[in-house]
């Protein structure tokens, strides 16, 4: 994994974002049930939608860690970012139905606003340094 090109804390970054998409969707086949509460009655077929964006996460996050795919991985991450959003917002909006009144509004309303965070993460850290000379 060559990280050339990258300032430290890009680099951490990184790493910490790729691990964390793997993760995240390595946890799409652990546990199902729990993301197919949060996908809208009006999209279909939940359990496939689970399990594509389950891949699509860890690829994303494995295609962060090779230099020839970290920009388009990014950018395939962000477009995923966007495809959730839905459900983010259903679990907001229907916290009986998604198994999500346990969690304060508060905390279920800020996934929104986080997914610009997560955006802007994304590009920073796979986005190579300018040097200036």
């Amino acid at each position: 994994m060559a990280l050339k090109g990258l300032s430290t804390a890009q680099k951490a970054g990184l790493v910490l974002a790729a691990a964390c998409y793997i993760v995240a969707g390595a946890l799409h086949f652990i546990k199902p049930a729990a993301y197919m509460r949060i996908v809208p009655p009006y999209i279909p077929w939940h359990l496939a939608m689970v399990l594509i964006t389950g891949v699509l996460e860890i690829l994303g996050g494995v295609g962060l860690l090779i230099p020839q795919t970290r920009r388009n991985a990014a950018w395939g991450l962000v477009a995923l970012l966007a495809a959730i959003f839905p459900a983010n917002l259903y679990m907001a909006t229907n916290p009986i139905e998604t198994g999500s009144a346990s969690i304060a509004p508060v905390l279920r309303w800020a996934r929104l606003p986080l997914q610009l965070l997560l955006v802007w993460w994304l590009l920073w850290c796979s986005r190579p340094r300018t040097v200036f000379r």
